[in-house]
């Protein structure tokens, strides 16, 4: 008998079309409800209430209960970078939808990957990071740069906390519209946090939209130009 873990069940799961395309939902880092998750997976709620039993027992969905609603989230950072990796791995052998990305310029401008930034300036920072030399490849590997101290600096981001962490500090994530890496991992949640926590945008309500305002993206660009 063969030992170790198995895949077949985790791919089962994530393979059906209707639970992939809750998991992908839940990719906004947001918790949704059935009805939510029934309508991104196009079937009716008994259905979908199935198949999110199915994901919380394999372990990729985790539900909470408030008020009179039953919220579903991605069980942890993990099976959102095994989602990450599954659309990358796909976006490479050519299989993708009908449209190359999302069509509401808002998304295909800045939106929130799990809990990281993507879209069109989610790839300038992580293109400017490396620039920069704030982050390099080393040995097909992402790793904080000789200058990640100062441009971390610059954002009040303590990297020694995010260090002492189990998550990967920088990892690399295939955008789906730009076809080109923003930076997801430890550091590319904290940048997006502190973006947000400083007033230079806001989610959009209902949506995966990160809209800037004015003042805060020329703070932002400021930010690429170094």
């Amino acid at each position: 008998m063969k030992e170790g873990p198995s895949i077949a069940p985790i791919a089962a799961l994530a393979g059906d079309p209707a639970r992939a395309n809750m998991l992908s939902a839940l990719l906004s880092g947001m918790a949704l409800t059935v009805s939510e998750l029934a309508g991104e997976a196009g079937v009716t709620l008994p259905t979908a209430s199935s198949h999110l039993a199915k994901l919380e027992a394999g372990g990729l969905v985790a539900g909470v209960r408030q008020g009179r609603h039953r919220y579903f989230r991605l069980a942890d950072p993990a099976v959102a970078e095994m989602l990450e990796r599954i659309l990358e791995v796909a976006a490479r052998a050519g299989h993708l939808r009908t449209r190359p990305g999302p069509g509401d310029p808002q998304l295909r401008k800045a939106r929130v990957c799990y809990d990281h930034l993507a879209g069109e300036l989610g790839v300038r920072l992580f293109e400017a990071m490396k620039a920069r030399k704030a982050i390099r490849e080393r040995d097909g590997r992402l790793e904080l740069g000789p200058k990640g101290n100062a441009l971390a600096g610059e954002l009040g981001i303590d990297l020694d906390t995010l260090a002492a962490g189990r998550r990967v500090l920088c990892r690399p994530c295939l955008d789906w519209s730009m076809r080109r890496h923003h930076l997801a991992g430890g550091l590319g949640a904290a940048i997006l946090d502190r973006v947000i926590a400083s007033g230079w945008a806001r989610r959009a309500r209902g949506s995966r939209a990160v809209l800037f305002s004015r003042n805060g993206e020329r703070h932002f660009e400021a930010l690429l130009r170094g």
